[in-house]
């Protein structure tokens, strides 16, 4: 794979993203431009894990304001993704 176009930004690590893992779910930012198969196949050759599913959840950027002028951040990409029944991945390696 080429590294300017690999779709794993990082993985994200809160307190809800921590709680999916006991079901088997873990939660990356990913490229906002990547697709599922993509995201699959980044993070089965990556971490050496069987993905099951992944579902692609896309969160709006979010307004700011600097003095008298306002915009807008850009918008980011979160993969959650389920592995086969009794792997894990360590992301905090």
């Amino acid at each position: 794979m080429n590294n300017s176009r690999f779709p794993i930004q990082k993985p994200l690590i809160t307190e809800k993203a921590a709680s999916f893992t006991n079901e088997g779910k873990y939660v990356f930012i990913v490229r906002p431009d990547s697709t599922k198969p993509e995201i699959r196949k980044a993070i089965e050759k990556l971490y050496g894990v069987h993905i099951t599913d992944v579902n692609i959840v896309r969160l709006p950027g979010k307004p700011k304001r600097m003095g008298a002028k306002y915009s807008v951040t850009s918008g980011k990409k979160k993969a959650i993704v389920t592995l086969k029944k009794g792997e894990v991945i360590d992301v905090m390696k």
